[in-house]
């Protein structure tokens, strides 16, 4: 008891005030207990209530890794929430704010947690932090579900991240397992039963056993020897270039070429009258001000519409209003002035500027509705204004529309032909392929290889951030469509990119040092 007491009065008491208020609203020294040697860290229903706490600080740093990562697809998600609610808003970035906001909350309390742990204070979590704590994990347990639900292939890209970030997570595994040792040797220390000190030692030891061979298994294309590493892939614009202009229009293309862009992807619809025009949405909602021209028919298919009333159209004013994207830089006023004016840009004059400009183009072309007068003519008309009205090289062309490609081939054997998935070598040479276009969740650099010794290239679409632009550079990708034509034509080279030595002299430093901690920290 004697002893006990003066523990007390030399405890660090502003400190543990501190970390006692915060975590248990408990600022008084009387209202505290200290672990006595050999006993639990806390009563019974706080300790059926930690293990709740450690699974919502994981479950909180999976989906917030997981929507950091998704950053790349930030525009998909938006998109697909304008066509449910009928209006604009970056609820991407709400979503990831809200995610980062509760990981530092649930972060912060167990960081308390830690801290309490290792002065040998029982453990007592303040019923609003229990509440909030049920939201946390209820919040992002749910948010997984639906985003696996509704948009799967995001774990796709989560994989694809941890070719580049596995190093670094690496480290950052072994640096907390470092902090965590402090509590570890300090309750294995004070308990009175080997068998509790085996229990609390055994699985921290095993966890670390497993970090400090999991690079064993560590795949990553950008650790590779020098010399070894292929040219840059060259970055055609998805529909020009959407950060800094409307998309699909004559200043997103224009801008597009002022930023190095090597080719351009777009979007045609044909219409009522037979004018191939540029636009992603079947409608006209998103991109163009129809609301305030035709009110009554905001619902009605692109195509439908005849070429007269597309011209009455503005297809800037909305980029100004709805921003995009949430990384968009401020316009200059002549910028700004020049998007106010744009108009819905035909399929023609698109080729001819890209044909001035010596620029690939490649596009998805859609076919008309039923009882549209061009429903089962749409690839001759096409193929008409390609060949006979824009004047474009066909070299220039990567036809993409795989109905009809033998006759495509026969009336224009220029062309480029470009498969949009994955098939055999053979039978893509069997059809004259020589250019793959794939969504970037089905990089591969063993079939980007593979396909390249049969001289067949591979396009990744959509590429927007560094690190993914980076990670299909190191794996052979001859090209990328991306939003950020404009940003990654910066980049001399792949980020993360380091040689095997570079890479073993990290990992075992990092496992030294780490190792010599822990024993310094159990030793003491």
């Amino acid at each position: 008891v004697v002893r006990r007491r003066l523990l007390q009065r030399y405890e660090h008491q502003p400190f543990i005030s501190c970390l006692a208020g915060f975590y248990s609203c408990r600022w008084k020294r009387y209202q505290r207990r200290r672990t006595e040697p050999g006993k639990c860290c806390c009563k019974m229903r706080e300790c059926v209530f930690f293990p709740l706490l450690v699974g919502a600080f994981c479950f909180s740093l999976v989906f917030l890794y997981m929507w950091g990562e998704a950053k790349n697809d930030y525009n998909n998600f938006d998109w697909y929430n304008y066509g449910n609610l009928g209006f604009w808003f970056l609820w991407s970035l709400v979503l990831l704010i809200v995610a980062a906001i509760l990981f530092m909350y649930i972060t912060l309390l167990l960081v308390l947690a830690m801290c309490l742990l290792a002065e040998g204070q029982q453990l007592y979590l303040h019923w609003s932090h229990k509440i909030g704590t049920f939201l946390v994990l209820g919040f992002s347990i749910t948010a997984l579900f639906i985003l696996s639900v509704l948009w799967g292939d995001q774990w796709k890209t989560v994989r694809l991240s941890f070719q580049i970030t596995a190093p670094y997570l690496h480290i950052g595994a072994i640096t907390i397992m470092v902090l965590l040792s402090w509590p570890v040797a300090l309750h294995a220390i004070r308990a009175d039963k080997k068998v509790v000190q085996v229990i609390i030692v055994g699985p921290y030891l095993a966890i670390l056993l497993f970090l400090f061979l999991i690079p064993l298994g560590m795949y990553s294309p950008c650790i590779r020897e020098m010399g070894t590493l292929g040219p840059k892939p060259a970055l055609i614009g998805h529909r020009g270039a959407p950060m800094l202009a409307p998309e699909n229009t004559e200043m997103s293309f224009q801008k597009t070429i002022e930023h190095g862009g090597d080719g351009l992807e777009t979007d045609v619809t044909i219409s009522y009258d037979g004018v191939p025009f540029l636009m992603h949405d079947s409608t006209l909602r998103r991109t163009t001000n129809i609301k305030e021209v035709y009110p009554n028919d905001t619902a009605q298919n692109a195509a439908l519409f005849s070429w007269d009333a597309l011209e009455e159209l503005n297809a800037g004013t909305w980029f100004l209003k709805d921003k995009p994207f949430s990384c968009m830089g401020s316009l200059s006023r002549a910028d700004q002035n020049q998007a106010m004016n744009q108009s819905i840009y035909k399929l023609s004059n698109f080729l001819r500027l890209a044909d001035s400009q010596n620029k690939l183009v490649i596009f998805d072309l859609y076919r008309p509705p039923e009882k549209h007068p061009y429903r089962n003519s749409w690839i001759n008309r096409t193929l008409e204004v390609i060949l006979s009205e824009s004047g474009i090289r066909p070299h220039l062309v990567l036809w993409l529309e795989n109905d009809m490609r033998s006759f495509v081939q026969s009336v224009a054997p220029g062309f480029q032909q470009t498969m949009g998935s994955k098939a055999p070598v053979e039978d893509l040479l069997m059809d004259n392929i020589v250019k793959l276009n794939l969504a970037y969740t089905e990089m591969s650099s063993e079939d980007i290889r593979k396909y390249a010794e049969a001289n067949i290239t591979t396009n990744l679409y959509v590429v927007n951030e560094p690190w993914l632009f980076s990670l299909a550079w190191c794996s052979g990708a001859h090209s990328v469509t991306t939003n950020a034509v404009h940003t990654l034509k910066n980049l001399s080279q792949p980020l993360f990119l380091m040689t095997p030595q570079q890479y073993n002299i990290m990992w075992i430093l990092t496992d030294l040092t780490s190792v010599l901690l822990i024993l310094l920290i159990f030793a003491l």
